[in-house]
């Protein structure tokens, strides 16, 4: 079985932590069959914990974890805190395949979506955004 692991910071507002739980149920079923299980776990402040998270994927069958990071740059916690914490639990899981994903951040797409995203606040005209999204290589940042 694979399972789908994002992993957010985690925040003392508890709204935010259920936006996280949120946007993993519509991953859930973006991903349709992809997955067998798509969870959320955070690095710090609210649960499950890392580790929780990754035992409770394998608890329910996985054999697989991807660990997707749900962060915008290659700071500490992704660079070293996620690692190390997906490192031990890999040791405690050796038959089970424990990877990480890039962080959301480092995704091509990640341009694209936030000039989407920027180009709708300042259009009124919805054909333009359609036709912007998928534009795909055509950069409108050079037409000014």
């Amino acid at each position: 079985m694979k399972s789908l692991l994002i992993i957010a910071h985690g925040s003392r507002r508890q709204t935010s932590n259920d936006e996280v739980r949120a946007l993993t149920q519509r991953i859930a079923t973006e991903t349709g069959d992809g997955f067998d299980i798509v969870d959320c776990a955070f690095l710090e402040l609210a649960e499950p914990s890392i580790p929780d998270g990754i035992q409770q994927c394998i608890q329910q069958g996985a054999n697989e974890v991807i660990v997707l990071p749900y962060f915008l740059s290659a700071g500490r916690h992704v660079v070293e805190d996620i690692p190390n914490e997906v490192a031990q639990a890999q040791q405690q899981n050796p038959d089970v395949c424990i990877h990480i994903a890039p962080y959301l951040g480092s995704i091509d797409a990640m341009a694209r979506i936030m000039a989407t995203i920027a180009y709708a606040e300042v259009t009124p005209d919805k054909q333009q955004i359609t036709e912007f999204r998928h534009a795909g290589n055509n950069n409108r940042s050079n037409k000014r």
